[in-house]
């Protein structure tokens, strides 16, 4: 059973009767790849979703093996890619192709990194709208560390630029943490390749199971969605591993602190200035919000309540929601609602 949010130490909760949820483009249900302004526009299963400084949000397209731009207001625009033709080819605009892109992420200089999940590569999006691969080799996964094509990956699925530009991959079916150094040198920080568990540690020595979001703040701790373990985890510098909220194997959607809480098959994640971390719940459909003392929260929607509903904090709802992206005092939050074939965004009142 839930713990109601107004229980709980953490003022994360107390703006929730002014939390507003709308719907920012794409009409629930309604698959497709139309350009277009807010309802007018289509999308096909979006997931990876990021913020610009400016206020642009760009979104990774999956099923349509596209990477979108949304203006503030809504407009939507195809950056890179031709929907429907899957690939991995580099190039310009239309010109370029992806398969299956579900991770994106933006560096200060305005540049795009997208984990093209399926060519088992990390792709780059310059200013210009040039797309490159950064790394990896398309079509061929694995583990192995190394610079440019000598990297390779196992479906990878998030994607975090930290500021000192180094790059942080969730390796989901290798189950580790990947970095990617400003030369373009791969390593990997934390996790055994091939080895599912839950065990903390450093290095190594740490398991996951299935990693999937992947977020870094300023000072350059990592918090990490572990899906199959349906747990948030934090990553230290030096990459030692802990379980900040959840327990792992077990499923639910209790609010609570550390191993109290509950999610189901998180995805996405996001953190603010104030070091709070915002997770799409997949399964549970609900957004939350941990503290970083471990007290989760939910913050829009009912767990296991699916559906489309534009609102306040506890009449909205999501199905599936994917990824998540938060500006940095907090207050606007962009969801990838994945099921629905929308974006939406969430609007508060700053803490």
């Amino acid at each position: 059973m839930s713990v109601h949010a107004q229980n709980l130490p953490n003022t994360a909760s107390s703006a929730s009767a002014h939390t507003k949820v709308f719907t920012l483009a794409g009409a629930p249900k309604q698959a497709g790849s139309i350009d277009g302004g807010g309802t007018e526009a289509r999308f096909k299963r979006p997931m990876g979703i990021a913020i610009a400084p400016n206020g642009v949000v760009y979104i990774a397209d999956t099923e349509n093996h596209t990477i979108r731009r949304i203006t503030p207001a809504g407009a939507v625009t195809t950056l890179a890619g031709t929907a429907g033709s899957k690939g991995s080819l580099d190039g310009s605009g239309e010109a370029a192709r992806f398969y299956h892109p579900v991770g994106i992420a933006l560096d200060s200089q305005g540049n795009l990194y997208v984990t093209d999940s399926e060519n088992h590569t990390i792709r780059k999006i310059n200013s210009a709208g040039l797309v490159t691969t950064l790394v990896g080799t398309a079509g061929r996964k694995g583990i192995s560390d190394g610079a440019g094509i000598q990297a390779s990956f196992n479906y990878p699925h998030g994607i975090a630029v930290g500021a000192d530009g180094t790059i942080y991959v969730t390796d989901t079916e290798n189950h580790t943490i990947r970095q990617i150094s400003s030369t373009g040198v791969v390593t990997t920080l934390a996790g055994s390749a091939g080895k599912k568990g839950a065990p903390d540690g450093t290095g190594a020595a740490a398991l996951f199971y299935h990693p999937s979001g992947i977020a870094v703040t300023a000072e350059g701790i990592l918090y990490v969605a572990d899906n199959g373990n349906h747990t948030v985890r934090k990553i230290s510098r030096n990459g030692a591993v802990t379980t900040l909220a959840g327990m792992a194997r077990k499923r639910g959607h209790a609010d609570g602190t550390g191993p109290a809480a509950r999610f189901d098959w998180p995805n996405g994640v996001a953190v603010d200035s104030q070091g709070l971390v915002y997770v799409a719940d997949n399964v549970n459909s609900i957004i939350r919000i941990i503290t970083p003392t471990g007290v989760v929260t939910t913050l829009v929607g009912k767990a296991l309540s699916w559906g489309s509903q534009d609102g306040n904090s506890e009449s909205a709802r999501f199905e599936f929601p994917f990824g998540v992206a938060v500006n940095p005092s907090g207050n606007i939050i962009y969801v990838t609602d994945t099921k629905n074939q929308t974006i939406r965004r969430i609007q508060r009142p700053p803490l």
